[in-house]
């Protein structure tokens, strides 16, 4: 990335969208101005491989021949505490109770963004966990990738084990140590 200047600038706003396949997205920022590029190197960065549509983004700028690009990302604020998954087993909960469930680490087993919905293994255990297409996207991700490292919070659901949040092992790692997790 060649830049016309060393400086950056920071930055809100919400992602346009993110094609993880593609390796890049855009931001639209809430200081108006043109679409911010997001390459997947720079959420990588943060220990993010995905980041959903809608899902709001504090991030570093900076102005290049190309256009603006995203240099860093400071945060992404997950938009499970706006909104609670739209499933039949979280209903009789509230968000609290949701959120009162510990962050369990685990590993995809596979997930299929087309079926809208895949399954995962927390660490020590045999048994599948469903994680659904909403679940994912209300905790602000977009995709997982076989093998790859999360933390879940797990409900029991009517058919078995649930997510009912996900976030990157990176995060969950940041959020624990913050005393946020």
């Amino acid at each position: 990335m060649e830049s016309l200047n060393n400086e950056t600038r920071r930055t809100e706003g919400v992602v346009k969208w993110f094609d993880p396949g593609r390796g890049f997205g855009f931001v639209v920022s809430e200081e108006g101005g043109p679409d911010i590029l997001l390459h997947a190197n720079v959420l990588r960065n943060f220990g993010q491989s995905s980041v959903a549509d809608g899902t709001r983004v504090t991030i570093l700028v900076q102005d290049t021949q190309r256009g603006v690009q995203a240099v860093e990302v400071l945060g992404i604020e997950s938009i499970a505490g706006h909104e609670a998954p739209g499933l039949e087993d979280f209903k009789a909960l509230t968000p609290e109770q949701l959120r009162a469930a510990p962050l369990r680490p685990a590993r995809v087993k596979w997930f299929n963004k087309d079926k809208g919905f895949g399954f995962a293994n927390v660490f020590g255990h045999g048994e599948d966990v469903f994680v659904h297409i909403e679940v994912l996207r209300a905790s602000g991700l977009s995709d997982l990738q076989p093998g790859e490292a999360i933390a879940m919070r797990v409900i029991d659901g009517k058919r078995g084990q649930m997510a009912a949040e996900v976030s990157t092992w990176e995060a969950a790692l940041k959020a624990v140590s913050s005393g946020k997790g």
